[in-house]
C-alpha cells in the first residue's frame, strides 16, 4: 500500500513563509512518477478545501485562487516526495495541511483522491 506522510508545517508569522513536504512511501504497482499529487487544507469548523495540485509533469501545477502567486507545488520524481512552498502567509492560510495522491494523469481540483496522509498543522499569527 502507497503511505504518505507530510512533514514542515508549524507555527510562523503573517507575511513569512514555509516549506511543506510529503514523503510517499510503500509498495505500489504504479510509479511515485504516475501519481497526480495535491495539496488540500483544513480549517477548524470548515470542509476541507483544495489548494494546489501537480500532474506527472513538474511543470503542470494548478492552484487555488486564494494562493495562487503565494504557493508554489513542485515534486522531485527521484525521491518520491512533493513540496508545497508557501510564501506571504496570511492568518486565514491556518489549517491542517493533507496531502493527496491519485492514480491518474488529469489533474482535479476536488477530493477524490485515492491516498492521503494524516495532516501536518500550519498556525500563522499577526
Amino acid at each position: 500500500q502507497v503511505q504518505l506522510g507530510e512533514s514542515g508545517g508549524g507555527l510562523v508569522q503573517a507575511g513569512g513563509s514555509l516549506k511543506l513536504s510529503c514523503a510517499v512511501s510503500g509498495r505500489t504497482g504504479r510509479a511515485f512518477s504516475m501519481y497526480t499529487m495535491g495539496w488540500f487544507r483544513q480549517a477548524p469548523g470548515k470542509e476541507r478545501e483544495f489548494v494546489a495540485a501537480i500532474g506527472w509533469s513538474d511543470t503542470s501545477a494548478v492552484y487555488a485562487n486564494s494562493v495562487r502567486g503565494r504557493f508554489i507545488i513542485s515534486r522531485d520524481n527521484a525521491k518520491n516526495t512533493v513540496y508545497l512552498q508557501m510564501n506571504s502567509l496570511k492568518p486565514e492560510d491556518a489549517a491542517v495541511y493533507y496531502c493527496a495522491g491519485r492514480a491518474s494523469r488529469v489533474v482535479i481540483t476536488t477530493p477524490e483522491y485515492d491516498v492521503w496522509g494524516q495532516g501536518t498543522q500550519v498556525t500563522v499569527s499577526s
